[in-house]
């Protein structure tokens, strides 16, 4: 380790950016890690609620209420993304959190309709993606910035391809679009990583490094869980 009373000035900065740099990035990946354990046990705490209770799933997966569950996930993340900069780091902590139980509670029918060594798999599956990919996005010379502004593109389309398969309920569609998903989000996991990393500064203070600090956890997350989510269609095995 670099002993800062023996470093020039600029060897002594380096030094302590790195070291702020390296604790930002951690507690990036500590805050989506987390939010991914409690939408874990949040779908898995629902459906077991729902296997207790079988007219709770009445109610919650049959219309408008499943309808709310779609789509209320959706409206609180694009909400939380235009306002996280006015709000406390606390603040934007917690409503990250609430989101993670909200999608987890979402997710409740993705665990009804695949096996549960289906659901295994595809987390296995693309949390090793993910470390590759992010590990490639952190430690990667290669500007990624053009690679995003393509892949911008390529998710608008994806999102318009799954609508129209919602009146078409095409398989091979389907299949065509988690694979497409799948790139999509590689490529998105590793310019997200390098786009959070450039967003970190020394000059910052205690607040707005943890809400810069949140903000990326929130971007990794959505990478993660949408990965997931086009490994299952694509290995799972339904029930």
């Amino acid at each position: 380790m670099l002993d800062n009373r023996f470093a020039s000035p600029a060897a002594a900065q380096s030094a302590a950016v790195d070291a702020g740099l390296r604790s930002y990035m951690l507690g990036v990946y500590n805050h989506m890690t987390t939010a991914l354990g409690i939408t874990g046990f949040a779908a898995f705490g629902m459906k077991l609620a729902v296997m207790a209770n079988p007219a709770l799933g009445q109610v919650l997966f049959t219309a408008p209420m499943i309808y709310v569950l779609m789509f209320a996930p959706f409206g609180m993340v694009m909400w939380l993304s235009m306002r996280i900069n006015t709000m406390s780091a606390t603040k934007a902590r917690s409503l990250f959190y609430i989101y993670a139980v909200m999608m987890g509670v979402s997710l409740t029918t993705v665990l009804f309709a695949y096996t549960g060594a289906s659901v295994a798999r595809a987390f296995f599956i693309t949390a090793g993606a993910f470390a590759a990919l992010s590990i490639y996005g952190y430690t990667t010379k290669r500007d990624l910035t053009a690679l995003g502004a393509f892949l911008i593109v390529g998710l608008v389309g994806l999102i318009l391809a799954s609508v129209v398969n919602m009146f078409v309920a095409s398989s091979q569609f389907e299949f065509l679009i988690s694979i497409v998903g799948v790139l999509l989000f590689a490529g998105l996991t590793a310019y997200d990583t390098q786009k959070i990393k450039s967003m970190y500064s020394a000059r910052d203070d205690k607040t707005t490094a943890a809400r810069k600090s949140i903000f990326g956890a929130l971007t990794l997350y959505l990478d993660f869980i949408n990965m997931f989510l086009m490994m299952l269609r694509l290995f799972g095995n339904r029930e």
